[in-house]
């Protein structure tokens, strides 16, 4: 088996307007709007997310890369290879194995940006993760399915969409380079612009999740499938927390290295099936991706979700034990990690506080 990144017309993967899966059959009107909501979400949330960006630390971020280093070993190195293990593992067949192997290798998608934001996450780190493994997506793709997929014989060669991935890649830089103008020259809008625009993307997020779910009529997808699209992005989550805090980073860069790497791009994934794949495997495969897509919004979610609630009993926690300090917040303390400089700082870490911790905020 080899990666094909050509674009050769007479492939009969490449016929995707006569060959659509039979999902997406009848449901013209209704695919129209999951395109044009999907580019909406990216473009408005990219923008809020850009306005919360300031220049001087998302450039500290590029001129000591440990945290984006550590998020590419996760997202081209743990994903990849947990992707070949769960394929190995449920004994899946050659294409639904390859069809696994893809989701492991996609960039980062736009979900982690917001997930990030709703954490109290490393949102100038977050956007750089992103855009840095989708640049680097341009050739770690190739690389990493052709050095996975040796154990399984394929007939069909796999399509790399380098269309898809430089449309990715505009779709990112440039609504963020807008926000960062606009937090340079007006900061006060820029948070307003960022609540509305997280609330706003966290409502289309949805919205593409069940507009994905209706498309995908009948979910005919393999029960194993369906498993592994569960297991993948939770164990994503975890083994990048994992990573994160063997590397010394600190809570809130572990909290968004979690995200980024259990977060897939999952229209770059479904590119990439109706590039590579005939319409015989192409519907139980593209609900794969949907599946996939659906299991990392709610484990995204449930994730926010027990933050929030952790954050709470913090605070609630703090307020007993000074009742006299009706305002009491966690300050934001300075990042003790060998990896940043001393003067480096890091915004909100909600870790476990210890008692001099406490004892600061409550003063």
């Amino acid at each position: 088996m080899s990666v094909d990144c050509s674009s050769n017309a007479s492939c009969p993967a490449h016929s995707m307007e006569d060959e659509l899966p039979v999902q997406m059959e009848g449901h013209g009107p209704l695919k129209l709007v999951f395109t044009v909501v999907s580019a909406l979400m990216v473009g408005l949330v990219m923008f809020s997310f850009g306005c919360s960006v300031e220049i001087r630390k998302l450039w500290s971020h590029f001129r000591r890369p440990w945290g984006i280093a550590v998020g590419l070993i996760c997202q081209f190195g743990l994903m990849p290879l947990t992707a070949y293990l769960l394929a190995l593992s449920f004994s899946l067949k050659p294409f639904q194995a390859i069809t696994v192997l893809i989701m492991g290798c996609c960039p980062g998608g736009t979900i982690s940006n917001v997930l990030t934001f709703w954490v109290d996450g490393d949102m100038d780190l977050s956007i750089s993760m992103t855009t840095c493994s989708t640049v680097a997506a341009l050739g770690m793709m190739p690389l990493c399915l052709y050095l996975y997929t040796w154990s399984w014989d394929l007939k069909q060669n796999l399509t790399i969409p380098y269309q898809s991935i430089g449309i990715t890649l505009g779709s990112l830089i440039v609504p963020v380079a807008f926000g960062v103008y606009v937090n340079y020259r007006w900061p006060k809008q820029a948070k307003v612009i960022l609540k509305v625009g997280a609330i706003v993307g966290g409502i289309l997020l949805l919205v593409v999740a069940v507009t994905g779910v209706v498309l995908a009529k009948g979910w005919n997808t393999d029960v194993t499938l369906l498993i592994i699209s569960f297991i993948f992005p939770l164990v994503g989550h975890v083994t990048g927390f994992l990573l994160a805090f063997l590397a010394h980073q600190s809570w809130q860069r572990c909290r968004t290295i979690s995200i980024e790497t259990g977060a897939q791009n999952i229209q770059l994934c479904i590119a990439m099936l109706q590039l590579s794949f005939t319409a015989e495997h192409l519907a139980q495969l593209f609900n794969f991706a949907l599946a996939y897509g659906l299991f990392q919004v709610l484990l995204g979610l449930l994730i926010v979700a027990a933050y929030q609630a952790y954050k709470r009993r913090q605070k609630s926690k703090l307020q007993r034990q000074h009742p006299g300090c009706p305002e009491v917040s966690y300050e934001k303390p300075r990042e003790t990690s060998a990896f940043l400089e001393e003067g480096d700082e890091a915004a909100i870490t909600l870790g476990p506080p210890g008692p001099e911790q406490l004892h600061r905020a409550a003063e």
